[in-house]
This record gives C-alpha cells, structure tokens and sequence, in this order.
C-alpha cells in the first residue's frame, strides 16, 4: 500500500463509528483503581467517538461508573441522559447509592423504574432492600419492597433476595417479620444465618448469636468467617468466657486461625474477658496484623486497667507502620485519663490533629474524657463545645470531668443542656456522674431529688452505682442515719462501694458505731482489702479510741494483710519524682524541708492551724504537727515549687484520697506563693487550688498547642516506659 493509501485508511479510522467494548474496559479499570479522573476520560473519549447518542450499553456503563466511585450528580446526569434507560442501569444506580448511605435518592430511582414498566431482577431488591434498611424502624417502603419481590416471585426463594430482606427487617427493628421470614425460606444458606447472627450482635442480643450458630451446625451448614467472628463477638457480649475458650479449640481445628479477622475477634474477646494475657497469647502468635489487630490489643490492654501496657501496644502499632485511626488513638486516651498522663494526652491530641480524626466523634469524646480527668476541665470544654455532633459518651465525659473536680453548677448545667437539647437520652452513667458532682459539690438536695425521680423522668432504674453514689451524698452532708437506711432499702445486695461510701462518711464525721458495722460488711465482701481496715483503725484513732484502732493494725498483721503505701508523685523534665511520708531518700530532701519549714511560718501568720485529728499514733500534739507536714502531698509539693517554673501549674499525682490537713495547706499555700495547684488522685476526684489576687497565666490553650508540629509537642512521656516517645512520629 502507498504511502497516500496508508494515510486515507488512518483517517477514515479516525471518524469511523468506535468499537464500545474497548470503552467499557476503560470504564472498569477506572472503577478498579478508583480513579475519577480516568473515568471523566474515558467518558469525553466515548462522548467524542461515539456521538452524537450514547448507546445503552455505555450509558449503563457511565452510570455504574459513577454510582460506584461515589459521583451521586454525575451518575444522576448520566441516568437522566439516557434516553432508553434498561433495568441495568437502574440497578447500577441504586446500588451504588444504598453502598454509600444514600438511602433516599436510591428509593427514589427504584419507584422511578417502577413507573417506566421495567421489572426489578434479583440484583434490584437486594440494593433497594439495603437502601431501605436505613429508612425509620415504622416505615413502610420496606415492606412494600418485600410484597413486590414476592409478586415477582423472588421470595422466599431466591436466597440472595431473602437475605437481603432479612437483613433489612432486622436492621429496622423488626424482628417479629425478620423470624417469620427466616422462617419461610426453603433454602437457609450460610448468609442467611450469619445475618441472624450479625444482627444479634449488633442488637446487644449474644444468646440470639448463639443460639443461630448452633441452628446453622444443626443443620447441617458449614461456618465462615463472618459466623465464627459474630460467635466471639456474641460470647465477648455476654462474657461467656469457658465457652468461647472451648470454640478457640474449635476454631483451631478447622484452621480458621489463619484468618486475620477471626484473630482479631479472639483478641477483642479475651479483652472484653478480663483476659489480657490471653489476648497478648493471641496477638503474638499472629503471623500478619492489621490495623485491627493492633487497635483490638490496646482496647483488651485499655479495657482492663493494664494503662501502661496499652500504650506501649500503641507504641508498637506506630513502630510497625500503622497510621493512627480513630479507634486506636480514642483507646490511647484512654489509657492516659487513666494514668494520668496529661503530656501524653497532649501528644497524642496532636497526633490526632495531624491525622485529622480530630473531629471524629470518639476522638472528640475521648479527648473530653481524657483532658476532664488530669484537671484541665477547660480544654475539655473547649473539645466538647466545639464539637459539632455530640453523642451519649461525648456528654457523659464532659458530665463526668465536672464531677471529677465537684463543680456541681455546670455539671447540672450541662445535664439540662443535654436533656432540653433532645440530640440524646440520658443513660445510668449520666446520672451517675450527674449525682456524684452533686455529691462533691455540696449540693445535697439537688442530687437525691434526682436519685428519687430518675425512674419516673428517665424510666432508668436505679442500680447499685447510683445506690453508692447517694449514700455518698447523704454521707458527706453528715446524714449517715439516713444514707444506712438507703441501704436497707435497696432491692439489690449492697456491693463494696456502698458500704465503702458510708464507711468514708462515718470516718469524717466521727460515727463509730454506724462505722464498725459498714465495716464489719466490707470484711465480709472483701476480708483481704487492707483499705477497709485502715479506714476503720483511723476512725478509732480520730476519736481517740487507740486501744481499738492498736487492736485492728495488729489484727492486720496477724492475716498477713499489708497496707498499701501512700504516695505521690511530680513529673519534672520526663522524670517522676516519687514521696513517701517522711521520705529522706531524695537528693533534694534538704532543700525540701528548708522551704516547708518556711512555709510553716508563713502559713501559721496566716492563720493556719495544722490538723490533726487523723493523726494514727498517741502522740503529743507538737508532734503530730511535725508528722502532717511530713505527708508525701507535702513533699511532693515542695519539690515543685522549687523546680517547676512560676506560671506553670504544679500538678501532683496521688494513690490514695488526699487528706484532711494537705487539703487545707494547699489552699494556704497557693493564697503565699501565688501558684496553681492541682492535687488528683487515681481513680478518685481532685482539688484545686489558685490565689483569687494572682491572674492566672494563660500557656496558649490546647488550640494554640495543637498549631505546632515540632519535636516539642511529642517530648517523652510521664512513665520510664514511654522513654522512647520521641520515635513516634
């Protein structure tokens, strides 16, 4: 061919009709690489070869296209500019609306198909019934999809369609026409089961899980994957520890232990088992892990009060690769609120920032917690406030840390905020902490007319947590007569913390006999708790009955029950600083007892009078004053204010309840050196203290922190354990 043949039969190629076949590959590779700038070419390459009309094949091609990479006006203009639209592409429509929770417009274009007399196959209902499960529990489209599949004959036959309506019946709540659907279908495949099962979980309904799993063996049907993850879950939910140790074994056999999933469920439910160790034996025997795996190994470390091993599990999630995801950074926090970490916190604030699960809202809630229990209730109003969308545990956090300091005023505040509001109902940890800021703040009448009217408000049943809580609240307002016969009344056995809440009350207001009988029952409960004990020995010691309090201290030593010491501590440039009473071990202990001594003066110009009325040994007055100001707080105290620079609050961390005396020197000594101190103790509420006459100093605010990205945000940790912080990020 010459030369001028060869360039004829390349031009009259170029406006020759295209072939649509190599079209439609481009169309599915752009969905395969989930490219919406290769499937915009790929469309202006159809739109410039085969206009001036699209055949249907295209257009249905266009539509899947773009439904499926989450164009909902594109995949809508390419449907409306269709001018024979087929039941295919209608079906690619409304799939890819119900994959990505559009359930209305997906509904919409299934009535739309209706009424252009184009018939809804076995691929249709599936998607319709999906986008219908997100329609409100007393809608009717559901159901109304579910009497065309049975007039076109899908149900309750065709497996695929069945499942679908069954998950749609159970996801709306309607359980009585999920089991009666369940019911009637002929063929019961694994799908259908796990549905059942899935659902069940979902619902917090374990013994349904279970019970649907041994109905799929008993029929004769083989478990998945999906399967033995939902029975961990079901047995993680209803803490069915022995039998989820046996389907382990099980589990095993069958060779399902090489599925990541099915790992990473085993983990999750040794955590939630009170199994941490098992859960550790699970997730190291792992040969590949995921993001899940390590976010399930800090939760079950999280979970069960091991703080410091949970983050050093974080630690190793970042060290392995894995980017920090909501659930993994929400569980961190935790484990700072409960080591209370506060740098920590911080930092991983700032990790969260950076990766932009800030917003999330079990980040944001977390974050509300974390900062609400280390005392820095104003950053946690400032995350709580700013957080658009608030859930039941983002209120609870912000409830909770109010109580944690006892400002009564805005945890009721904010308790009405959250009722009026109507964004969310109030659960049994709502008043719970709503009851207990009552109880610390003071306000006593407030928090038992809520105690009182709870079920009838909120229709929430008062359990033993609200039973300790206001037995607390009469306690502390000196009516433990009338907080004993509380606990006479209540329905259920008093647990520990009932009869610890008047044992606590007793002890303060010098009501020893009320006091020997609340712990005569806390011997019962739990004889080997060395608490108890001292508790009771240093309320005979307060009403100078030493005979009494000398017999229980020897009574303790003779059954080998040993007191756990108190101490606190500060953290200074990475290093925990650790007091005991009367400690002389520190390398500062001289510096230390020349500014107490100091302050002694100071403060007894100003009116200060040391008490003494819990002092544990007969001794004579000048020394027991000499003993209370040798309280580890104390020291603790002293150490910072020599190290820690003017402005920067001094933070001190405590195992135990801070006493009497350190209470009231705290506030004498804050009014003196014009410093704000924050006493916290594990677990338990924290004071502050800060000279009215001494503006406080502002550090820039958890905001301004966050805008920075360097090295000092991210220093190392409270703990020698996180020594290796700085290789985080």
């Amino acid at each position: 061919m010459g030369r001028g043949a060869a360039a004829a039969a390349t031009a009259a190629a170029a406006v020759a009709p295209a072939d649509p076949q190599p079209l439609a590959v481009a169309f599915e590779s752009a969905i395969a690489s989930r490219s919406p700038r290769l499937g915009r070419a790929a469309h202006a390459r159809a739109l410039r070869l085969i206009a001036p009309a699209l055949p249907p094949f295209i257009c249905a091609h266009l539509v899947n296209l773009y439904s499926k990479l989450d164009l909902p006006a594109a995949a809508a203009a390419a449907l409306a500019s269709d001018p024979h639209p087929t039941v295919v592409s209608y079906t690619a429509f409304i799939s890819g609306a119900a994959q990505h929770g559009r359930p209305l417009p997906a509904l919409s274009a299934f009535a739309g198909m209706l009424r252009l007399g184009l018939r809804p196959n076995d691929f249709t209902f599936p998607s319709a019934f999906k986008a219908a499960a997100s329609a409100p529990p007393r809608s009717t489209i559901g159901p109304q999809i579910h009497s065309l599949a049975i007039r076109f004959g899908y149900l309750p036959v065709d497996p695929f369609v069945s499942c679908a309506a069954l998950d749609m019946y159970f996801k709306t709540g309607r359980l009585k026409l999920a089991r009666h659907l369940f019911g009637e279908m002929p063929n019961r495949n694994v799908v259908a089961w796990n549905a059942v099962m899935t659902n069940a979980v979902l619902d917090g309904r374990p013994l349904e899980t279970i019970e649907a799993y041994f109905g799929l063996r008993e029929a004769g049907g083989l478990p998945n994957v999906v399967s033995v993850c939902a029975f961990f879950n079901a047995c993680a939910g209803a803490m069915y520890l022995s039998l989820g140790e046996q389907f382990h074994g099980f589990v095993v056999k069958c060779g399902f232990e090489m599925d990541v999933s099915v790992l990473n469920s085993m983990v999750d439910f040794y955590g939630k088992c009170r199994c941490a160790g098992k859960a550790r034996a699970v997730f190291d025997g792992m040969g590949v892990r995921n993001s899940v795996s390590w976010c399930s190994m800090v939760a079950a470390y999280a979970q069960n009060g091991a703080e410091e091993e949970a983050f050093a599990a974080y630690l190793g999630a970042r060290r392995a690769g894995e980017e920090p995801t909501d659930f993994m950074v929400s569980s961190a926090l935790t484990t700072c609120a409960g080591l209370l970490g506060l740098d920590l916190g911080r930092a991983l604030h700032a990790v969260a920032v950076r990766s932009c699960i800030d917003a999330n809202i079990f980040v944001a809630s977390a974050l509300v917690d974390m900062y609400g229990k280390c005392g820095c209730v104003e950053d946690a109003e400032q995350i709580f406030y700013e957080t658009p969308h608030r859930n039941l545990v983002t209120w609870n956090a912000m409830i909770g840390g109010y109580a944690h300091i006892g400002d009564a005023q805005n945890a009721l505040l904010v308790f009405d905020d959250m009722t009026r509001s109507g964004e969310t109902a109030p659960n049994y940890i709502t008043l719970v902490n709503v009851i207990t800021s009552c109880s610390r703040g003071g306000l006593t009448k407030d928090g038992y007319e809520l105690f009182e009217t709870m079920r009838e408000r909120f229709g929430i049943e008062p359990r033993t947590e609200h039973y300790a809580c206001v037995v607390d609240l009469l306690g502390r307002a000196g009516m433990e007569e009338q907080a004993y016969e509380v606990i006479q009344g209540m329905p259920m056995r008093p647990s520990i913390s009932v009869w610890g809440a008047l044992l606590g009350a007793c002890k303060m207001h010098g009501k020893t006999e009320l006091g020997r009988i609340a712990a005569e029952k806390l011997f019962e409960l739990d004889p080997q708790d060395s608490g108890n004990h001292v508790l009771l020995s240093n309320m005979f010691a307060s009403a100078g009955r030493w005979a009494e309090a000398t017999d229980i201290r020897k009574e303790m030593k003779n059954v080998g029950i040993k007191k756990d010491p108190g101490c606190s501590w500060v953290t200074w440039k990475n290093v925990v600083h650790v007091f005991r009473a009367k400690d002389t071990k520190h390398e500062m202990y001289n510096e230390i007892q020349a500014l107490l001594s100091k302050l002694r003066k100071q403060m007894q110009a100003a009116g200060y009078m040391p008490d003494t009325q819990y002092s544990l040994y007969d001794l004579e007055e000048e020394e027991k004053e000499s003993e209370v100001f040798q309280h580890s707080e104390k020291l603790a105290l002293a150490f910072g204010l020599i190290c820690i620079p003017p402005g920067v609050p001094i933070r001190i961390m405590k195992n135990l309840r801070i006493c009497v005396d350190c209470h009231r020197a705290f506030k004498f000594i804050s009014g003196i050196v014009g410093r704000e101190i924050i006493d916290l103790a594990l677990n338990m509420e924290h004071m502050s203290w800060f000279t009215p006459e001494v503006s406080r100093i502002q550090l820039g605010g958890v905001g301004e922190l966050l805008k920075a990205t360097n090295a000092e945000i991210c220093t190392e940790a409270m703990h020698p354990i996180f020594a290796i912080w700085l290789s985080l990020d």
